[in-house]
């Protein structure tokens, strides 16, 4: 197939009336289909819901878990999240149903007392800025755009953030204060950093005495084939080699595993920083849900029962990736209007349409009765300077829908393009 920038203004105009003939079709079919979001299918909610039949109530050590107490969560569940975080028991702890929600509060906490080990919260500095790779999660940008840092965009390759430039900010500007990470299978590019990138992060030499690098590993097993799983390598452990163990806070939750809105989020870190974020959580709490804990860890019993259900849930989501990705292909290729990354996990697919062409891409779609994450959302601010990344989240829709929502989406990038070389 000839590049679409190759053709001329008279080839161009005819492309234009045959793809908006197609597109008006599209128009007329009423549809009402929403990939916006990364949610886990009903298919998928319904892998555990056995889970919810377990009546146990006493912990290993005997504790009622109906009852108060055990703020930092009950062993069995520290174990647990703990080899899913790659942590000792000791450096877990559980916090609610929400991995973003202990995000903040560390976020908070440093804004308004400092983390470990600071002379001064970020709320009293006078300038405080956080490094955002790109594209990366929303929700985590709007969190530091809630408390006022300014954020700065720091480009990914297929290795992960590009390191000379965070080592040349961190390592030199006292006001960068942290990073945010998706290290594994990436939101929204499915990339997962090299171990010389991850040894590089902990070998950092802040120039602030506050720095933290958030790495939330939301996707940590995330896989659509258990023996093609990409390997990130420990963070934690490459810091203690490094002495920089207080640098660094580690998340992950059940929440695309068990229940979205009902699964356990955990967080690990060195003892400094967990004591610290403990006397917070002592205040904002008496200890979370662990009835849910133990429910949890009832039913996996182990880290191979995580894994046993994410093959399950692999079965229902791999197909739904290779279909995109099959669509990507057959629509686009050759035409140079978007390139795309093949993935071996995680929740989403990053398309770059031709610089200029996502906003009309997704307007075209919205009109067609599709709605996507809005361009812009991976980046800070929501200002994509490129115009042009569109996050896919194909885990939602049936694979009936989203046949239908994949070659809508590529005829909308076609005509975008198409758009755009015409001057339309």
């Amino acid at each position: 197939m000839m590049s679409y920038t190759e053709l001329s203004k008279a080839e161009l105009s005819a492309l234009y009336e045959k793809l908006n003939s197609e597109y008006k079709e599209y128009c007329g079919k009423n549809l009402k289909l929403d990939m916006s979001r990364g949610k886990p299918s009903p298919e998928q909610l319904d892998i555990c819901m056995e889970m919810l039949d377990i009546k146990d109530v006493y912990a290993e050590n005997g504790m009622d878990t109906r009852n108060y107490g055990l703020l930092e969560g009950i062993p069995e569940a520290r174990k647990l999240m703990g080899d899913l975080l790659g942590m000792k028991m000791e450096n877990t702890i559980i916090g609610g149903n929400s991995s973003l929600n202990m995000m903040f509060d560390a976020v908070a906490l440093g804004f308004t007392h400092g983390v470990y080990g600071a002379k001064l919260p970020w709320s009293k500095q006078e300038k405080i800025k956080f490094l955002c790779p790109v594209p990366g999660y929303d929700r985590h940008f709007r969190i530091t755009e809630f408390f006022g840092f300014e954020m700065i965009t720091i480009p990914m390759d297929e290795n992960g953030p590009d390191m000379n430039k965070v080592e040349e900010l961190v390592n030199n500007d006292p006001a960068v204060k942290g990073i945010w990470c998706v290290p594994k299978y990436s939101n929204p590019s499915g990339i997962t950093y090299s171990d010389e990138v991850v040894k590089r992060f902990a070998a950092l030499k802040p120039a602030a005495d506050d720095f933290r690098i958030f790495w939330d590993n939301a996707y940590a097993i995330h896989f659509l084939d258990r023996n093609d799983d990409d390997k990130l390598l420990n963070i934690y452990d490459e810091c203690v080699k490094n002495g920089t163990e207080d640098m660094v806070y580690i998340f992950a939750s059940t929440s695309k595993i068990s229940f979205a809105g009902a699964g356990v989020a955990a967080m690990g870190a060195s003892k400094g920083n967990l004591d610290l974020l403990s006397k917070q959580e002592g205040v904002k709490t008496i200890g979370s849900d662990k009835i849910n804990q133990l429910r949890h860890v009832k039913y996996y019993k182990d880290y191979e029962g995580l894994l046993s259900c994410m093959e399950k849930h692999a079965k229902i989501m791999k197909p739904k990736f290779d279909m995109v990705l099959k669509t990507l292909d057959e629509e686009l290729s050759g035409t140079g209007t978007g390139t795309w990354n093949s993935v071996k996990g995680g929740y989403f697919i990053a398309l770059d349409t031709m610089e200029g062409c996502a906003k009309r891409t997704l307007e075209l779609c919205k009109s067609a009765g599709v709605v996507m994450t809005p361009a812009g959302a991976t980046y800070p601010y929501g200002n994509d300077f490129k115009d042009s990344t569109i996050r896919i989240a194909p885990s939602y829709p049936s694979p009936a829908e989203l046949e239908v929502a994949a070659k809508l989406l590529c005829l909308c990038v076609k005509i975008a393009a198409v758009e755009k070389l015409l001057n339309k």
